[in-house]
């Protein structure tokens, strides 16, 4: 599941309250049949998820080799469980490549005199091109609570960190910080911050070291997209982290000159797509899609003494889900067809979705429903999110119909549905794979347990997995999709629906 930085903010304290307004499924007349349910075995998933999981692949980061071992594992798997391959040239693959815009060594930072070091005493949180040369003023509070404001006007504006209280119960992942600096850019907008030269956020004497340059890392990886050819655009208002700045930082009134540069690359990913064909001459050109990522965050700076961040939960879990419901397809082929899609890099922005939405291996008309997954195995053993299933984010009333059915029949989940408002600070539905497929107006439901303490840590580990409740969604999913690839006619859509993704 992607990690929205921008946005997640301190709302994770949300998790807190996650009493499961109920949305009880409505039983059928009578029960469905699913006549390969039986072929989804929790052995079989215990087994993947702790391949696909585990330390030898090394957090499938997009971009990267592992991410490449863990799409040719998946492939093997897939052929294995009988599904034929539907990428491109015949092969299990769709290959693509994605441009990475990083801080270029040579970007130079003087503050008071005192040069910084790009990467160990400042970053940048987004990529930018810029020359500042500008006076500092500091602000002890945000914004909207001095009095008077300055005139911000081409300065830069100084502000502590103020991490306040960790939004996970302890201060050891980046996430705090995101939410400190989105609080800061929040609250000077409305007092000129889209004036100013720079924003620059001050590390506090009592923030957890370690914390703060984990968060360094992290925005040195720098942004990620597709790679079009076309000019990237990298002039953005440069926010700058400084976790341990020199005492003139905090006084105002200091010189401030800067020099940033960007340097971009283009990194391989792949999508993983197989297929099983219908038994219906009439509607075999018609696929109901399973969708899943492969990576994760891939080897990143230790907490404690792990370094690999696994990334069971996200999203290794659907990854083995869809496998076993391609087996249960395999073994009983419905009257349209099933294709599964393994996308990469979702992790930095859904870009796999992205382009095989641009570039699909069957037509985008053909797709009668989208069954996405993005953290299917943790929390409540007898509780899921089915996002997608109520306004604005719903785009087909009658898939959402039998995604309830298949769970009054198989899945028995109380469904959440606080997470689907479009009220929810944490745009859940808008951060998976399916959003690229809703954005073209194909019925698209997104899967999901909902977040936990260790996403995006180095503890989602294969051992917190519940593969019993894992077992339980992958047979949902298959009714679901089952009900779909068996319908007289397709799921309608909504009419008059539009998706529109907020990442890009």
């Amino acid at each position: 599941m992607t990690l929205d930085c921008s946005r997640t903010a301190w709302v994770l304290v949300g998790l807190c309250c996650l009493v499961l307004p109920a949305v009880t499924a409505q039983a059928p007349s009578r029960p469905a049949q699913f006549p390969a349910l039986a072929a989804i075995r929790e052995r079989d998933i215990r087994r993947d998820i702790d391949l696909l999981a585990g330390d030898a692949m090394r957090g499938r980061e997009a971009g990267s080799l592992d991410e490449l071992r863990a799409a040719a594992w998946i492939a093997d798997r897939a052929r294995n469980a009988g599904l034929a391959p539907a990428g491109n040239d015949g092969t299990y693959f769709q290959f693509w490549s994605m441009r990475r815009t990083v801080m270029a060594a040579a970007s130079k930072l003087t503050a008071g005199g005192d040069a910084l070091e790009l990467g160990r005493d400042f970053a940048v949180q987004l990529p930018t091109n810029a020359h500042i040369d500008a006076e500092t003023v500091y602000l002890d509070a945000p914004a909207a609570a001095a009095a008077p404001t300055p005139d911000l006007t081409g300065k830069v504006v100084v502000v502590p960190l103020r991490l306040g209280t960790p939004v996970r119960g302890a201060a050891d992942v980046p996430i705090d910080i995101f939410a400190a600096i989105g609080r800061h850019r929040s609250a000077l907008r409305d007092a000129g911050l889209g004036s100013a030269a720079a924003l620059v956020v001050l590390g506090d004497p009592g923030d957890p070291p370690d914390v703060l340059q984990r968060a360094i890392a992290y925005f040195m990886l720098g942004s990620y997209g597709l790679d079009t050819g076309a000019v990237v655009r990298t002039r953005t208002m440069p926010v700058l982290l400084v976790p341990n700045p020199p005492s003139g930082l905090r006084t105002g009134g200091q010189r401030f000159v800067a020099d940033l540069f960007t340097t971009t690359f283009s990194y391989p990913s792949v999508n993983v797509v197989a297929r099983v064909s219908g038994t219906d001459p009439a509607r075999r050109a018609e696929f109901v899609v399973y969708s899943s990522h492969i990576d994760h965050d891939g080897v990143r700076p230790a907490v404690g003494t792990d370094s690999i961040w696994n990334g069971a939960d996200d999203n290794a879990s659907t990854s083995v889900a869809i496998l076993a419901v391609g087996r249960a397809f395999a073994a009983h082929p419905a009257p349209r067809s099933a294709l599964f899609i393994w996308h990469g890099a979702e992790e930095k922005g859904l870009i796999g979705s992205r382009w095989h939405a641009l570039h699909p291996v069957v037509p985008i008309g053909s797709m009668v429903a989208v069954i996405n997954g993005d953290l299917i195995g943790r929390n409540s053993p007898d509780s899921m999110g089915l996002l997608g299933s109520q306004p604005p984010h719903r785009n087909s009333a009658e898939l959402v119909d039998m995604a309830l059915r298949a769970n009054a029949a198989v899945g028995h989940f109380a469904l959440d549905s606080l997470w689907d408002r479009a009220s929810h600070a944490e745009r859940w539905y808008f951060r998976s794979d399916h959003v690229s497929y809703a954005e073209l107006g194909v019925p698209a439901l997104h899967f999901s347990s909902l977040t936990e303490p260790d996403y995006h840590t180095p503890f989602d580990e294969p051992s917190r997995i519940n593969t019993a409740k894992l077992t339980r969604v992958s047979r949902w999913m298959y009714a679901t999709g089952w009900l779909a690839a068996t319908a007289a006619r397709r799921p309608a859509s909504d009419p008059n629906v539009v998706i529109k993704s907020i990442i890009r």
